[in-house]
């Protein structure tokens, strides 16, 4: 018969997801750091139970995590290893966690009208730009620090809440290779462009950038184009991304990470 797995090693905050284990690990915590002659109490300062306490201490000494050891409640040696390798891995979760939140208090936005200094204000996204209004009804705000006219940069600062994003589609149109060049794309994509609205407009490969840049009134991305779609899909603006046909695989290949932006594709012309 074929070994079972072995079950994945949990680390981290997810040590903590096991009924008890937070008792556990403060429990041995007490008994490591104090002289514990009594039971009781350790369980007033957990806010236990003298026979809770007494039953955590029976499961650590059953594990061989805990013992009595010269009239004093002990932590064994493996019970030492065991709480720091544990406190020592949440600790690394939490660190890693924190690293990753980014809180913000203060930032500059574009005053979307005549906003005074010390005006309470409503932050929002709009068209990949951070706006501020004057206002207090919002999913994000704050209270500007500078006066603005519309159009200008004003210092927020107090921030509250989240600015809601969505996260805008990315579409790739395929140009089918036999077809790159005849001429009647040049028409197919300028209805793409105009159905675009004023989202990001780029080109994979020499063919499909020449045909677009033709087709459009306004620039056309050409270099780094997967990074750039993805970047604009995060602040909720969508993409539309014109290549041949052959060249779609290695486009695609760069999507392929843990969190990737909306994916539609379609043929030109279909």
């Amino acid at each position: 018969m074929p070994a079972h797995p072995a079950p994945p090693r949990i680390t981290g905050l997810g040590l903590l997801r096991r009924s008890g284990a937070v008792t556990e690990l403060l429990f041995l915590h007490e008994c490591a750091t104090r002289d514990v002659t009594q039971l009781r109490p350790v369980a007033e300062r957990l806010g236990l139970t003298v026979q809770a306490a007494s039953h955590i201490f029976r499961q650590l000494h059953r594990r061989g995590l805990a013992e009595v050891r010269g009239d004093r409640y002990r932590p064994t040696v493996a019970g030492i290893a065991w709480l720091h390798a544990a406190l020592g891995s949440v600790r690394d979760d939490l660190d890693d966690r924190l690293e990753r939140l980014h809180i913000i208090r203060s930032t500059r936005a574009v005053a979307a009208g005549k906003i005074p200094a010390g005006a309470p204000v409503v932050l929002e996204v709009r068209r990949g730009v951070l706006e501020a209004r004057a206002g207090r009804h919002g999913d994000s705000r704050g209270k500007a620090r500078t006066t603005a006219r519309r159009g200008e940069l004003v210092d927020v600062v107090d921030l509250e809440g989240i600015v809601p994003l969505d996260r805008a589609e990315v579409r790739i149109v395929t140009i089918p290779d036999a077809e790159a060049l005849d001429p009647r794309v040049l028409g197919r994509l300028r209805r793409i462009v105009r159905s675009a609205g004023d989202g990001l407009l780029a080109a994979v490969g020499a063919e499909a950038y020449h045909w677009l840049q033709r087709a459009a009134s306004r620039p056309v991305l050409r270099y780094a184009v997967p990074a750039s779609a993805t970047e604009a899909s995060r602040v909720g603006v969508a993409s539309t991304v014109v290549v041949l046909e052959r060249d779609l695989a290695r486009l695609l290949a760069h999507f392929d990470q843990p969190q990737p932006p909306p994916l539609t594709v379609r043929r030109l012309g279909a």
